[in-house]
């Protein structure tokens, strides 16, 4: 069946749109075929997109193999490690969606007939398939692949210790800093740990975008070539068939995404991006399915930071089809996939092509076996990778990544130690201010607080830190590096920015939290237990003393941190579902007009001083702090 091009009606209405494209180098006849958008994140920014527009090259050949025209297209990521300690870190979680807004001007300007898409870290891969979601036109995504393993099989986050050390008198030397900054990274592609640029190579895949194995290839093989060949033949298919993605990313498929999600010991930041896509899609993932999921899910990824090994192994093993064999009792294997087969079809073909078997020979020159990377499911102890806590503290929930945890800090009662913004509880690390058993808290960084940045030079601190590394818990309404280790609780919701209780936490206090009951609470006053009741009355009583007023913000900041989600929902914006300006609540943004989200539940604003409102949920303070 041929494609019928959807830009032939818009080419009639205005004879310059044939001319353009003649001008850009096309030729009479390419205009007439299908036309395929190219959107990578290719620039010279960092490891993971330098090598971008070379795959997506191969992926060019594809297309043409198959009577179609590509036209690539690149809007560059940025790099979670290069904003590191500094305010650049604000802007990593709201260039998400900055990404994702330009791919979608990209993809609407012009009547494209299908779409490729290729990156390989943190916010990239997210914004891509929130993008691909957004336009529904026929899509299929080019994971970026994995780095080459350091010295020793270290990883680029060795940058922890060296860091910490540096700030430290007499803790290293030059030549222990300079042959780390030259050997940290040693090739192109996505840190080779299951950081959230991994873990969301994988989830696309585990969603049916990708094509079957094509997650955490080494990108510096041959195979990421022919993968990225492949996939422009496959999306004149996609095109042909009328396959979109909203064929493909159907609930069925974002549950088997968790599962997988489980399975490895993913990222805590896929609870954000997969929350995030799906209501791109109409579908909302709330925190009690992850809970569930990684309840009954056995964690069968030995993958570092939650395990011992690193991604390449990971991929030599099997990779995501590999944890998907071994979950093929619990997955839906009828849903659909970019090869135009199931997810079950797709397993049946990779077994008789032998790729199961293909790569575990580069295994044996690392004297690894795959069931030493990917456990067998009957020998796995342990359930699931993370855990959603709720408490008076949280009482929309937190996230906390179990599988990096050490046993004994999966349950723990401290002393808070209380910080308004990251650089100051880092600080106190470095300084040597934190005792053994306290437990950090760190608020005003949740999305509406500060951009929810991420809190690895902290968290690395704490485990590089002899004394406090598996003694020390933190909690905050940030996120966390994908790469981050120990007991670290993060996503508080609602945010302190929003006045949620986290707010009202003083230094001194006692918090307590347990993953086996999924708790995280406020059990005492000044050093002194209290009754959950009692606690509540003085978290109440402390809202009077009000929030830490925002600074004055510009540009892009201003805009994703006065209209973002809570990290529960994604911490997307979506100006659509907040209603008019003058009709929401000052502290959640949500309104009573259009009736979806929270909305619908007929919030019942309250009319304060000056035109402002507030919803009466149990965590607002009963008057307005920023606006």
């Amino acid at each position: 069946m041929d494609i019928k091009q959807k830009s032939a009606p818009q080419r009639e209405l205005w004879a310059q749109f044939d001319a353009l494209q003649l001008g850009s180098g096309w030729e009479e006849e390419d205009i007439r075929k299908p036309q395929i958008l190219l959107e990578d994140a290719f620039g010279d920014s960092h490891p993971g997109s330098v090598h971008l527009a070379g795959i997506m090259e191969q992926a060019k050949y594809g297309v043409f193999e198959t009577g179609g025209f590509p036209a690539q297209y690149h809007t560059t990521d940025i790099c979670d490690g290069c904003a590191q300690g500094h305010d650049g870190m604000n802007y990593i979680l709201a260039s998400r969606e900055a990404i994702c807004d330009m791919i979608e001007i990209h993809g609407r300007v012009y009547p494209w007939d299908g779409m490729i898409l290729a990156s390989s870290c943190d916010k990239s891969v997210p914004a891509q398939l929130k993008a691909a979601a957004r336009l529904d036109i026929p899509a299929i995504f080019i994971p970026g692949g994995s780095m080459r393993n350091g010295p020793e099989m270290t990883t680029s986050l060795k940058a922890g210790d060296i860091s910490l050390r540096q700030k430290r008198e007499g803790a290293i030397t030059e030549q222990e800093i300079r042959d780390y900054k030259l050997t940290g990274c040693p090739s192109v592609g996505a840190c080779t740990f299951l950081g959230t640029a991994s873990t969301m190579q994988c989830m696309a895949e585990a969603l049916g975008l990708a094509l079957p194995g094509a997650a955490l290839i080494p990108a510096t093989m041959r195979d990421i070539l022919s993968w990225a060949r492949r996939a422009g033949r496959i999306i004149m298919k996609l095109a042909r068939e009328d396959i979109r993605p909203g064929r493909i990313m159907t609930d069925k498929a974002f549950e088997n995404a968790m599962m997988v999600h489980s399975a490895i010991g993913g990222s805590t930041n896929g609870v954000i991006h997969l929350t995030s896509i799906a209501r791109e899609l109409g579908i909302e993932l709330l925190p009690e399915m992850f809970d569930e999921i990684n309840h009954k899910v056995p964690h069968i990824g030995n993958i570092a930071p939650g395990g011992s090994h690193l991604t390449e192994a990971f991929w030599f093993a099997g990779g995501v089809p590999m944890v998907e064999l071994a979950l093929k009792d619990m997955l839906n294997l009828d849903v659909m996939t970019v090869t135009g087969k199931t997810l079950g079809e797709n397993l049946d073909d990779l077994q008789r092509d032998g790729f199961f078997d293909r790569y575990t020979g580069y295994l044996s020159n690392c004297g690894l076996k795959r069931e030493q990377v990917i456990f067998p499911v009957k020998d796995t102890q342990e359930k699931g990778s993370i855990a959603i806590l709720r408490g008076n503290i949280a009482p929309d929930g937190a996230v906390i990544k179990y599988a990096a945890c050490v046993k004994e800090m999966r349950e723990h009662q401290g002393t808070a130690r209380v910080f308004d913004c990251e650089e100051d509880a880092y600080q106190a690390v470095v300084k040597k201010e934190i005792r053994r058993g306290d437990i950090i808290v760190i608020r005003y960084e949740g999305p509406r607080g500060s951009g929810m940045p991420e809190m690895l030079m902290t968290t690395e601190a704490i485990v590089c830190d002899e004394d406090l590394n598996g003694t020390v818990a933190l909690v905050t309404d940030g996120r966390f590096s994908g790469a981050t280790r120990g007991a670290a609780i993060g996503h508080v919701s609602p945010e302190a920015a929003s006045g949620g209780p986290l707010a009202f936490v003083k230094d001194g206090d006692i918090l307590s939290y347990s993953v086996e009951k999924r708790s995280l609470e406020l059990v005492g006053i000044q050093g002194k237990e209290v009754s959950s009741q009692e606690a509540l009355r003085i978290l109440e009583e402390r809202r009077t003393e009000g929030l830490q007023p925002r600074p004055s913000r510009r540009g892009v900041f201003d805009r994703y941190t006065r209209n973002a989600l809570s990290a529960m929902e994604g911490a997307g914006y979506e100006m659509g579902h907040y209603g008019n300006r003058n009709n929401r609540c000052k502290i959640c943004r949500y309104g009573n007009e259009d009736g979806r989200g929270r909305a619908a539940d007929s919030l019942r604003l309250k009319i304060l001083g000056k035109g402002g409102r507030i919803c009466r949920k149990e965590w607002h303070p009963a008057w307005v702090w920023f606006l």
